[in-house]
């Protein structure tokens, strides 16, 4: 194996919180092709269809069904299976649900947060804990130059707020317990991530295929937002050098990091819609204004860290991020065993430049 990140994880016990979610499958899938031995600590997957059961993921990890609010079972789990590295992806997160259940929203994202913090400071064998919230956590004054982890932090709705409040446990916690101590704890903060596998509401590019696949009209409520889009391959891999950074050396890589795309990824949503169609062959769009519900219309970050610190770079454009998407989803409406394209998408992306 010559992937320096094949090298680190090989044989490496990693725990996953959320990974029956979209970005939890895809780490799942990611580190076991990385030869790495995973437990997955989750609730059923939240949406039908789903990655996780596409995929088979249950055949390849521990997978454990469990709420991350249960602090005494997410205490056991971590004791019972003495990991190195922890991912902590469980979360409520979509923003227009969060106004629907505003309470459940703030426990999973903030309590849930504390509790994988908690659970972690009593398990010996973690020597690493990355913390994934998002770029939403910002106070966000619509400024064209991109966030920096030192920006503040706030949110104009119930989800943001609770990844705001996610960041400062995770702060508190850090300077309380791990300060100075060989764990390292880290937040990870990533634009608007794509790629197959994701059938979540009120995400861009699911809506997009939903509608291209029943042939209707694709709905898009604000065409001019700008956001920074992401393919989930490069987030990841973002967050498995960060990881490998901080087991290395603890006291450097711990802290909030940004992972955002290149500027020719920061699309608006209409141009999405454009590649999308594109790439599908056929589609159709009209707006229609949603006025309960607050979105900022730019939203970027700036990366900078991680470029200069952990030589992370996206290496797919936002074009690029989107194309692979599209087919993948192509690939599975037309009945293609999707635990090998997923596998192969993930072989392309380590060997693209």
């Amino acid at each position: 194996m010559h992937d320096p990140l094949q090298q680190f994880y090989g044989g490496r016990r990693v725990f996953v919180t959320g990974h029956t979610g979209f970005k939890g499958s895809w780490l799942s899938l990611y580190l076991k092709y990385l030869g790495a031995t995973v437990v997955g600590y989750a609730l059923p997957p939240p949406t039908e269809p789903n990655l996780f059961d596409i995929c088979n993921i249950s055949r390849k990890v521990t997978s454990i069904t469990a709420d991350i609010l249960d602090l005494e079972q997410l205490h056991q789990a971590l004791d019972g299976y003495r990991p190195e590295i922890v991912f902590h992806l469980a979360a409520q997160s979509i923003v227009r649900r969060s106004y629907g259940i505003p309470l459940h929203t703030f426990a999973t994202n903030v309590m849930g947060t504390a509790n994988i913090l908690e659970a972690v400071r009593n398990t010996t064998s973690v020597r690493v804990l990355i913390i994934v919230t998002s770029d939403k956590c910002y106070e966000n004054s619509e400024s064209f130059w991109g966030y920096r982890e030192s920006d503040p932090l706030g949110g104009l709705d119930p989800y943001s707020g609770s990844k705001a409040c996610a960041e400062l446990v995770t702060q508190t916690y850090a300077r309380s317990f791990f300060n100075g101590s060989s764990m390292a704890v880290s937040s990870v903060r990533a634009g608007n991530v794509i790629g197959g596998g994701d059938w979540a509401e009120d995400r861009l590019i699911p809506d997009c295929v939903r509608s291209l696949t029943t042939r209707q009209p694709i709905v898009i409520r604000n065409p001019d937002a700008i956001r920074p889009w992401l393919h989930v391959l490069d987030v990841l891999t973002g967050y498995l050098m960060l990881a490998q950074k901080m087991y290395e050396d603890p006291s450097r890589y711990r802290g909030a990091w940004n992972f955002g795309p290149n500027d020719d990824a920061i699309l608006t949503v209409s141009d999405v819609v454009a590649e999308v169609t594109a790439a599908w062959g056929s589609g159709s769009v009209w707006i229609r204004s949603d006025p309960t519900l607050r979105e900022t219309r730019l939203l970027k970050l700036d990366s900078s860290k991680a470029r200069f610190l952990l030589g992370w770079r996206p290496r797919w454009s936002g074009r690029e991020a989107i194309s692979k998407a599209i087919d993948w989803y192509k690939a599975h409406a037309s009945g293609k065993a999707m635990e090998e394209i997923s596998q192969r998408h993930i072989e392309a992306y380590l060997t693209s430049s």
